[in-house]
């Protein structure tokens, strides 16, 4: 049985406070653009996964296996690495493709934000993002609103929805919105694996190589 006062304040934290912290969270700061406020960025999603994991362990007094969180399985490293050369070599190509067919914007003007930053806060980012928002948006998001509505199909489309809307402040409307799709397919992921652990992989991968991969490749011709 769902306790709803922990449920409600997990879920608000994590549907609300990530596309909150993409917007504002640069207000905060006197100079949004230095290392060190992005790096303060970083860790408010550190924060804000732990108080998941409480809320999941001691108020709602459920195992972190709920949310997909299990002891270290090699296989779930392995189909994740799997998955992430799907996402790579497959969905990607596929999608650039789509957006370049309709002449919109696709991923330059979110990577051009990126590009001055170091590759070490490019790498330490790519891993924070991939574990924080597998877990918020896959882990979290997905049982609690599957729980909360009696259906995963309604439940993964509402996570996935506010997954795809945190990325538009960094990304723009179309990329952003296709997250929705690569999100998606995580999702599945996790769903046919019941292990976060495949989809963290996967997640960081495939980050990986679309976003520290070009920038490091643009400062090395």
């Amino acid at each position: 049985m769902v306790k709803i006062s922990p449920t409600l304040i997990g879920l608000s934290l994590t549907l609300i406070a990530p596309p909150f912290l993409a917007m504002w969270g640069n207000r905060i700061f006197t100079n949004p653009e230095s290392i060190a406020s992005k790096c303060w960025q970083q860790f408010f999603l550190v924060l804000l996964f732990t108080a998941i994991c409480c809320i999941v362990t001691f108020w709602e007094k459920q195992p972190l296996s709920s949310i997909g969180l299990h002891p270290f399985r090699l296989t779930s490293i392995l189909w994740g690495l799997v998955f992430a050369v799907v996402l790579i070599f497959v969905y990607s190509p596929l999608l650039i493709k789509f957006i370049s067919w309709f002449d919109v914007s696709g991923f330059t003007n979110g990577l051009d934000k990126l590009a001055p930053l170091p590759l070490w806060y490019l790498v330490m980012a790519v891993i924070i993002g991939g574990i924080v928002e597998e877990v918020l948006y896959r882990g979290y998001a997905t049982e609690q609103l599957a729980l909360l509505t009696g259906n995963y199909w309604i439940g993964s489309a509402i996570a996935l929805i506010a997954f795809g809307l945190a990325h538009v402040p960094i990304w723009g409307w179309v990329p952003g919105l296709t997250t929705i799709l690569s999100g998606g397919l995580l999702t599945l992921l996790y769903l046919g694996t019941g292990d976060l652990l495949s989809s963290i992989v996967a997640h960081i991968v495939t980050d990986s190589v679309g976003i520290i991969l070009p920038v490091f490749n643009s400062r090395h011709r």
